[in-house]
């Protein structure tokens, strides 16, 4: 398995890399076809934030599907633990639900149905900002691709990137969801060809929103 371990704002010391190699085969042994493990250190300079100063965010690429957990603490090292506690529950979830398809038994949880894959996310070097909001929304980006802009002087940054749904159901949206650990999740419905959201609501609670035009409902 590929390891890529990169920083922002912050730089990657050795002993970190070390850590994070040794600990790895945790993924491995419960996901041995995993391909890549993409590692992110962020360091938040806020003093005001000193108690998640330091935030881990693992993604991993599995066939065709990405897992994804992040966690935050006063230092690297229990960040990635608990970074990684997040993350092999979620790959055990998809281990399981594959032995559940292969016994042709189907979980009636929604955040354990279906399966989709977003384009792996590849992390870019950060740019000089130019203090545009504009400049976040007016260049082209290939798939996977990000771009980050500061506005003026203040700590607002606004990141854009490009990511290339695949159509799926709902339940499959809501299972992807679940994976990367996001509140919600952007994919096309297949059903209807619709751009749409779900996102959690509160408890086993989900909604969806669909997004079309006047003219499109007009014609249906």
């Amino acid at each position: 398995m590929e390891i890529v371990v990169t920083g922002r704002h912050t730089q990657i010391k050795q002993r970190f890399r070390d850590v994070v190699e040794s600990k790895m085969n945790r993924v491995t042994a419960i996901a041995p076809d995993a391909q890549r493990a993409q590692i992110v250190l962020t360091h938040e300079g806020n003093p005001r934030q000193a108690d998640t100063a330091k935030r881990v965010e693992i993604t991993v690429i599995a066939g065709r599907t990405v897992v994804r957990a992040e966690a935050s603490s006063t230092d690297e090292f229990s960040a990635l633990d608990m970074a990684l506690d997040k993350l092999t529950l979620r790959l055990r979830r998809t281990r399981d639900r594959r032995k559940d398809h292969r016994r042709g038994y189907t979980n009636p949880v929604p955040v354990d149905l279906g399966v989709a894959a977003p384009e792996p996310e590849v992390e870019e070097p950060e740019e000089e900002p130019n203090n545009s909001p504009a400049a976040a929304v007016a260049s082209d980006l290939g798939p996977g691709e990000s771009v980050e802009v500061q506005v003026g002087d203040t700590p607002i940054v606004i990141r854009r990137k490009l990511h290339i749904a695949e159509p799926m159901s709902i339940d499959e949206a809501l299972y992807e969801m679940e994976l990367i650990g996001h509140d919600f999740f952007l994919f096309v419905n297949k059903e209807t060809g619709r751009p749409s959201v779900v996102y959690h609501r509160h408890g086993w609670s989900y909604g969806v929103f669909e997004i079309d035009t006047p003219e499109n409902v007009k014609k249906d």
